[in-house]
Formats: structure tokens, sequence, C-alpha cells
């Protein structure tokens, strides 16, 4: 079985059992085990099955998931500034943080 679930302004195609990365979930305050119910589903369905729609949403469909890691660092992405002809030039860096959790359940 499988979801399209809308997480943090995107979507995302999710099926029982798999790991993902989410946005950083409470300011990173959750603890490892902890549950957390996505419900804006937009799309229930089984592989080779029918698949229910929503409009936006699914009515009574959630996916349910359980952290696994509450941060989570990503990769170093880093950011080059550079005009010509004037000198400038600055180098920055960024980490983005997220959540590992794991879908255990997917309902409707």
């Amino acid at each position: 079985m499988y979801a399209i679930i809308e997480e943090s302004g995107g979507q995302r195609k999710v099926t029982e059992g798999e790991e993902i990365l989410i946005d950083l979930y409470k300011g990173g305050e959750s603890t490892e085990g902890e549950a957390i119910t996505f419900d804006k589903v937009l799309i229930v369905g089984a592989v080779g099955g029918d698949a229910k729609i929503g409009q936006p949403y699914v009515s009574g469909a959630a996916v349910t998931a359980e952290i696994v890691e509450p941060v989570f660092k990503g990769e170093k992405l880093y950011i080059h500034k550079f005009k010509p002809k004037t000198g400038y030039r600055r180098k920055t860096g960024h980490r983005q943080r997220y959540t590992r959790v794991k879908i255990t359940g997917i309902t409707g």
C-alpha cells in the first residue's frame, strides 16, 4: 500500500516500512519513538490496484509514523557570491536539520 502525503508544503510518496526525512519536527525537541500522524493525504492506493484520490484530501485517511532520529543533519551546501571587477568574493555554508521518521501504517 502507498500514499501521497502533503508535508512541509511539498508532496511525498510513502510506503509502509520506509524511512524518510522531514523538516525538523517541534524544533528538535521531540523524542525517539514518538508517534506522528500525517492527516493531509492526497492519494491512497494499493500497488496494481485501485486508488482513492482526494479533492483535495482523502477523508478518513491517515499515515502514522514513528520518530527514529529527532535531529539529523543533511549534507553541507556552499554558497558562493562573486561580483566581477570589484574584488568581492564570499563563501558561506548551510547545513539543514531534518527529522528521520519511519512510516508504520497507512489507513484509508
